[in-house]
């Protein structure tokens, strides 16, 4: 199987999710790192992918 940067979301959140199953306390953590990725990338202030 070859990853490229479309599965890169898929593998972050299934991760994710198995860290939250065993760390409940983590889920705060992980929402509000996604959602300050989220806004940074949108604005253009933080480039990952370059296409």
């Amino acid at each position: 199987m070859t990853i490229t940067a479309a599965h890169i979301p898929a593998i972050v959140a299934l991760i994710a999710g198995v860290l939250i199953l065993i760390m409940p306390r983590l889920l705060n953590f992980v929402v509000a790192i996604y959602l300050i990725l989220t806004g940074l990338i949108g604005l253009g202030v933080l480039r990952m992918f370059h296409m």
